[in-house]
């Protein structure tokens, strides 16, 4: 968490459902990528913290050695990177520039249907993880 804060700063964009946005031009040849902080399922913002802080609040605590607004596994279950804007890179190329960007390897790298990840994700009252769903895409 703190080493992503450091990499990274504050998100550029958060939405009510827990997710955490970062776009940066570190990807192959400056391409734009996404990086998303998934929600865990059922995620709930923790009380007295707007949708766009609870990221920044939580890394300040944590930095300052105190306790954050909630847990990090209460709030975020995995850190997703994509070529934004439907620009398409090639894999193993991606997971070589995330790699680069975070300073650890991906626990996988593929194409997935995000639009059937989302579809099932709403479709279970959001309460399923987007992670695993991820992950079962790129090993099916």
């Amino acid at each position: 968490m703190l080493a992503r804060q450091d990499r990274f700063g504050d998100p550029v964009d958060a939405y009510v459902n827990g997710s955490q946005v970062w776009l940066r031009e570190d990807g192959p040849g400056g391409a734009t990528i996404e990086w998303r902080l998934h929600p865990v399922p059922g995620y709930e913002r923790p009380d007295g913290v707007d949708t766009y802080d609870v990221f920044p609040a939580t890394a300040l605590a944590l930095a300052q050695g105190v306790a954050p607004p909630a847990p990090c596994q209460d709030l975020w279950d995995g850190l997703e990177a994509f070529a934004a804007y439907g620009d398409e890179v090639e894999p193993a190329t991606l997971g070589a520039a995330t790699t680069d960007a975070l300073g650890v390897p991906a626990d996988a790298c593929g194409v997935v249907d995000h639009q059937r990840i989302g579809d099932e994700w709403e479709k279970s009252g959001r309460a399923t993880s987007i992670v695993d769903a991820l992950l079962a895409q790129l090993a099916s």
